[in-house]
């Protein structure tokens, strides 16, 4: 039941009943409708993702329509963003992108074919006036409009605005109910007695949005909006406005909103909210897709992790959700590990390097120099990070010369006892130095060193890991040692050495 029909007040039995049903053999056609009045947001990309999903699956067309007529909004810094963030998902459309506003003309056409059809009527009611009465009786407020329209009567109406007179054009809802069958929420129903009688242009000849949307999707012969459920209250008007027009009536599909952890709607209090902030958090486009896709629609089973082409050949408007989803940032991080660890080190060098920053020559000749260990390096922290920018964090420890000691790490394994860290740690300089430079005879070098000072390996390793890498966790250390190189290797031991013995920390208290 539509939210109206749910809570409205049904005083007799509706005269007529309007039915919206699209022909079964039409070809699927589906639209994005994005406004440039901001960056792509999440709950926008999950639209877009849903009808294009659909549109492959079911060999439709996807068209993307720029709705722009909110020119003192709208920019086109904003439109190259939603572009751009629809190429970054993989978002491909078949047709566009359309401009609204370049329909304009025939969206005012239509709402004065209406006109002179008896179908809508003209309103020189001022907003003013009719906010107050709204304020003292919204009953009222309802078809005052109309009554007024009534009592001029056409002749004096086309007079007036003959003469210059500023008015509105005001669609006749008629009585009755308006009923569709809903992709998602199923049979739904709406008592025109509740609805006002809506604007289709206005006194200065610019369209509404209804008008406007109305008009574009029977142009671009659209057969399923699908779009969120906050606009379910717009579909009764535009049921109407379609058969006013003699437009075949498309099918309708309202997806379930998305909240925040709060349980409020998703906003910028909940953080980053645009997907162009995603990707610059070191999220995957394929891991986007992925979770935006799971916003709202149910795989049927456990599966969680889909690439483009499985959500593709999975997905299906029978299990999108009728209750509203909740972004869950820690399961986006979790999902995003999951495809890292999928991506080859090849195709994820570039992404890597691009976060270097002004570093990227350095990091990118290291990488150069060796192939082989440069292969190894990513593998091994790409199984640990959870976004390309922890992978960039973590990887520049290895890639650059310099790089942080992380204090608990130091204060633990170094300023504890520092003549036996020193010993330890000149020891294993000592011992590396000649060594062959594998991962077994790292190995068997480094428990010797171990057994002949008495201690247990891990003594050794974690003076030794902080050593190399500042960090109290690492990837195994014969590991980091074959990617630093003997030479880089030794000369950061040098380096903690020489930190040691100057005392530069104290012990942190624990």
């Amino acid at each position: 039941m539509g939210p109206r029909a749910a809570h409205g007040r049904v005083r007799r039995a509706p005269p007529a009943l309007f039915t919206a049903a699209t022909p079964s053999d039409m070809t699927l056609r589906v639209r994005f409708a994005p406004s440039p009045t901001g960056f792509l947001h999440v709950g926008g990309a999950r639209t877009a993702l849903f009808n294009w999903l659909e549109a492959r699956r079911e060999g439709g067309t996807f068209i993307l329509r720029v709705e722009d007529t909110d020119q003192a909004r709208s920019s086109p810094e904003m439109t190259r963003a939603i572009l751009d963030g629809m190429r970054w998902l993989g978002l491909d459309w078949d047709e566009g992108p359309y401009f609204q506003s370049e329909g304009i003309d025939r969206h005012r056409s239509q709402a004065l074919e209406l006109l002179e059809k008896g179908l809508a009527y003209r309103d020189f009611v001022s907003p003013e006036a009719l906010a107050a009465i709204r304020e003292e009786d919204p009953d009222r407020a309802l078809r005052h409009p109309r009554r007024q329209a009534e009592a001029l009567g056409e002749e004096e109406s086309r007079a007036r605005a003959e003469a210059g007179e500023p008015f509105a054009i005001r669609f006749r809802v008629p009585d009755g109910v308006v009923e569709w069958n809903d992709r998602v929420h199923g049979e739904t129903r709406f008592d025109t007695r509740e609805i006002e009688d809506l604007v289709i242009l206005r006194a200065d000849s610019t369209p509404t949005y209804n008008m406007a949307v109305v008009s574009d999707d029977g142009a671009m012969r659209v057969t399923l909006v699908m779009r969120g459920d906050d606009h379910i209250s717009n579909t009764p008007k535009q049921i109407l406005l379609h058969r006013a027009l003699g437009q075949p009536v498309p099918e309708f599909a309202h997806l379930p909103m998305i909240l925040g952890p709060d349980g409020k709607r998703l906003s910028k209090r909940h953080g980053a909210t645009s997907v162009e902030s995603y990707e610059g958090e070191g999220i995957l486009p394929e891991a986007m897709v992925n979770f935006l896709a799971l916003l709202g629609w149910s795989a049927g089973d456990d599966e969680q992790i889909f690439t483009r082409e499985e959500l593709v050949r999975a997905f299906s408007l029978d299990r999108v959700l009728k209750k509203s989803a909740v972004f869950d940032q820690t399961k986006l991080e979790w999902l995003n590990g999951r495809h890292l660890t999928a991506r080859s080190p090849e195709s994820l060098r570039p992404e890597l390097l691009a976060r270097f920053g002004p570093e990227r020559e350095v990091a990118e000749a290291r990488l150069d120099q060796d192939p082989e260990g440069a292969r190894l390096l990513i593998t091994l922290l790409r199984d640990r990070a959870r976004t390309l920018n922890d992978l960039a964090t973590q990887s520049r420890i290895y890639l650059l010369d310099t790089f942080e000691y992380d204090e608990k790490a130091t204060g633990k394994h170094w300023f504890r006892d520092p003549e036996m860290a020193l010993g330890h740690l000149q020891a294993l300089h000592n011992g590396l130095a000649e060594v062959d430079w594998t991962e077994e005879a790292l190995e068997a070098r480094v428990r010797a060193i171990a057994d002949a000072r008495g201690v247990g390996a891990g003594k050794v390793i974690h003076p030794l890991r902080v050593a190399l890498t500042g960090q109290m966790a690492s990837p195994g250390i014969f590991e980091v040692l074959v990617i630093l190189g003997r030479e880089r290797a030794l000369q950061r031991l040098d380096g903690a050495m020489e930190r040691i013995r100057k005392g530069k920390q104290t012990i942190p208290e624990s």
